[in-house]
């Protein structure tokens, strides 16, 4: 006798228990169990029901199968089910990341979209995380007999639906009742079907399409791309344009032809604040078959978006980091704006790179990938200068206007002339000239709160997180401290130091300290602040904008979120505050992250018909960088970068890991660090062929995180099957010795040197 088995992959367990188990597919359940399917698992020797995923189906002879078997408790609906490519790109992130199964499950789909274990009548059983709005769907199945004679309402239902279904809704519209569908469905004229009921997230946006006019240089750009798009093979380029060169122009004539071809495109952006003006473009240009992926959405709005592209209803994607898991069929055009952003890349489990995962794409769906920058990251511009990427290039700004004209303020001037302020007198001056010419300003302060440390004057104490090795930032509107990562707060504001009773003295600045400099200086000024803390209302990102937009503010302060993407016609200055902590910032790309900001912030300024300026405020004016980001010279600083890389074995030239080992007590962590050092040499000396360096362990840069310990190990080494093959060999051993109890083991493979 024949048995019918799903392996499959359990939720919550870790890195070391994570494998395929084994289940009996009951009789009810056959038939209902493929690969891809959601399902519930009794497991461990309490049988607790747990969520999984099969994998696989497969058959075995009974006296072949495991001894013991359990059966599975309960399956998904066909909906939940992960299709072929959604699965093939689970197996890709639990081969490239070391995630488990089950974390890739939950990148792979959103949470609107999963199930959860439930009891019912005592029996476990899978439930939706979330009830569904649906509406009735109907359609014409007979026609209106002769006799009785149908009335009025009954022959305007028939009528209103020759073209096709309508929802119950969209018939009300037109005065035809739900009794008069009703009646209609008892006699076998119409059929009605439950369908989610309709979200249209864009339905202020009108559609009116523009004719896509392409410049002489947007034309050849065009052209050089086209064959990738059209030959149905996978391709990857870059598109590197000096800021305000009109790159969205050509991804909308891409989009167009892809479209025209049968095929369908995903935009990505890498912040949430990028979406909205582009969805505007979209929207007014290709109509209602768009969706949107981030998260700002709540659960209900992702569900209904994901269900809208996997059901086909949706011609194009736009979103943030996770939208490059949409399940997008028949994908032609997959386009990577600002593809130099860190926020493509995650920073919890699974840690994927969105770059791999749209390269993945690209070849499982014959797709072009286009990557997009003003400032690419340097290992993208050497792959593209090397002949792995095709290089098109917009060297001038659309319409040929000049780049902004740039110059520095001298702080330390500044300090020495009595100026104690965060904003400078020439940048204060320059603000209400632009004010009284009816222009508007862009501030860059990638540092949000009021100030930023609280020290005791005599004895030197400072304020951190008891939970995090990090400052406290006071915020003055709660007039309390907060932990920017753990969320800590501190309430009232401490006046006296907890250590010697000495004062406190609050210093450094951020965001809500210079708005409140600003409108002291700028009294008549309207000034909107955007960062984390003023966003974090729904739609604030795009209600923000659209008012700047709309001129009901003169200057716009914000952290990074305003740097990229944004294009106001009436932005004409530019300023850049703080810059200088991030020169001198930890990681290998802290300059690649510096001229990347100040070239997109520069670049907001002047986009239309008035000429734009912008003032960099600095300690040192002469840093060679913030002179390459002034000239807008990438080529000069990648040359500069490039050999900096070079010399000190960085990537392109290496991939760089790291190795987080994390625990509740630092010594234990720190030993376990040590251990698997001494392993993973121990095993990569049985294999000479594999290039790698191991260095460390060491602290991260925030020690303490949540009351847990961190240590890291840094290896540079080339990211292979055989590189990764020892690494579980190592994980393995690590897993042997019971380290896990000590320390468990995170691994990153796109970070810049920490976690």
């Amino acid at each position: 006798m024949s048995l019918l088995l799903a392996r499959a992959a359990v939720n919550d367990a870790n890195i070391h228990f994570d494998r395929l188990y084994s289940y009996l597919i009951p009789a009810q359940l056959v038939g209902k169990v493929y690969p891809g399917s959601m399902v519930l698992v009794p497991f461990g020797r309490g049988n607790k029901a747990r969520m999984a995923v099969v994998l696989a189906v497969e058959e075995a002879e009974e006296a072949d199968a495991p001894q013991r078997l359990k059966s599975l408790y309960d399956a998904a609906p066909e909906e939940a089910r992960l299709t072929p490519d959604l699965l093939e790109l689970v197996r890709f992130l639990k081969k490239r990341t070391f995630c488990t199964w089950f974390e890739a499950v939950k990148a792979v789909i959103p949470y609107g979209a999963q199930y959860r274990p439930a009891t019912v009548d005592g029996r476990p059983v899978m439930q939706s995380r979330l009830t569904r709005s649906t509406e009735k769907l109907y359609t014409l199945a007979g026609a209106l007999p002769e006799k009785p004679k149908p009335g009025p309402r009954q022959l305007a239902a028939v009528e209103a639906l020759k073209n096709g279904p309508l929802t119950a809704r969209q018939l009300d519209e037109v005065g035809i009742s739900r009794a008069t569908l009703d009646g209609l469905v008892k006699k076998g004229i119409l059929t009605a079907a439950e369908q989610d009921k309709a979200l249209d997230l864009f339905a202020a946006i009108p559609f009116d399409p523009q004719p896509l006019t392409l410049s002489a240089e947007q034309q050849q750009v065009f052209q050089e791309l086209l064959p990738s798009l059209e030959d149905d093979k996978p391709h990857a380029a870059l598109l590197h344009g000096v800021t305000g060169s009109g790159k969205t122009i050509v991804f909308l004539r891409l989009i167009q032809r892809t479209l025209a071809l049968g095929r369908r495109a995903l935009v990505l952006v890498p912040e949430i604040s990028l979406t909205p003006q582009m969805i505007r473009r979209l929207k007014s240009t290709f109509g209602s078959r768009l969706a949107v992926q981030h998260s700002a959405l709540n659960n209900t709005e992702r569900l209904l978006q994901w269900r809208m592209i996997q059901q086909g209803n949706a011609d194009i994607v736009v979103g943030t980091r996770s939208a490059v898991f949409a399940p997008l069929q028949n994908l032609g055009l997959i386009i990577m704006d600002e593809e130099q952003e860190h926020t493509y890349q995650s920073e919890s489990a699974p840690r994927y790179d969105a770059h791999d995962v749209a390269k993945k794409r690209a070849v499982m769906e014959n797709a072009l990938l286009l990557f997009a920058s003003a400032t690419p990251q340097t290992e993208t511009y050497y792959a593209a200068k090397s002949g792995r990427l095709q290089l098109v290039e917009l060297r001038h700004r659309y319409g040929g206007r000049p780049l902004p004209h740039v110059d520095f303020i001298d702080m330390r001037a500044e300090l020495a002339a009595g100026n104690p302020r965060e904003v400078s007198v020439r940048l204060a001056r320059e603000l209400q000239e632009n004010l009284d010419n009816g222009e508007q300003s862009i501030l860059l302060l990638n540092r949000r709160g009021y100030r930023t440390i609280g020290m005791c004057t005599v004895c030197g104490h400072v304020l951190k997180c008891p939970n995090c090795s990090v400052p406290l930032v006071y915020h003055k509107p709660q007039q309390a401290l907060l932990c920017h990562h753990c969320g800590h707060t501190v309430q009232p504001l401490p006046q006296t130091c907890p250590e010697c009773g000495g004062k406190i003295n609050y210093s450094g600045f951020g965001t809500q300290r210079v708005e409140e400099e600003l409108a002291g200086l700028l009294p008549t000024a309207r000034i909107l602040r955007m960062d984390q803390d003023s966003t974090s209302r729904k739609d604030a990102h795009e209600t923000m904008l659209a008012q700047f937009a709309r001129h009901d503010y003169d200057i716009l302060l914000g952290t990074q979120m305003v740097a990229k993407g944004l294009d106001f016609e009436k932005v004409t200055l530019v300023g850049v505050l703080g810059i200088d902590s991030l020169l001198f910032g930890q990681g290998f790309r802290a300059y690649e992250s510096v001229f990347s900001l100040i070239t997109q912030v520069v670049g907001r300024g002047g986009r239309a018909e008035l000429p734009g300026r912008a003032l960099i405020q600095t300690s040192v004016p002469d840093h060679p960088v913030l002179q390459l980001a002034a000239a807008q010279d990438y080529e000069g600083f990648y040359r500069e970068e490039i050999t900096f890389r070079r010399f000190g074995l960085y990537p392109p030239f290496c991939s760089f890991v790291v190795i987080g080992f994390i625990g509740d007590q630092e010594g234990a962590v720190l030993i376990a660090a040590q251990r698997f050092g001494v392993l993973l040499g121990e095993h990569a000396a049985q294999k000479p062929d594999i290039p790698l360096r191991i260095l460390g362990p060491a602290p991260m840069n925030i020690t303490m995180l949540n009351n847990k310990f961190r240590y890291k190990l840094t290896l540079k080494c080339r990211n292979d099957a055989a590189f990764r093959a020892l690494l579980h060999e190592t994980l393995d051993a690590y897993d042997a010795e019971k380290l896990p109890q000590k320390a468990s083991v995170i691994l990153d493979f796109n970070s810049d040197g920490d976690l």
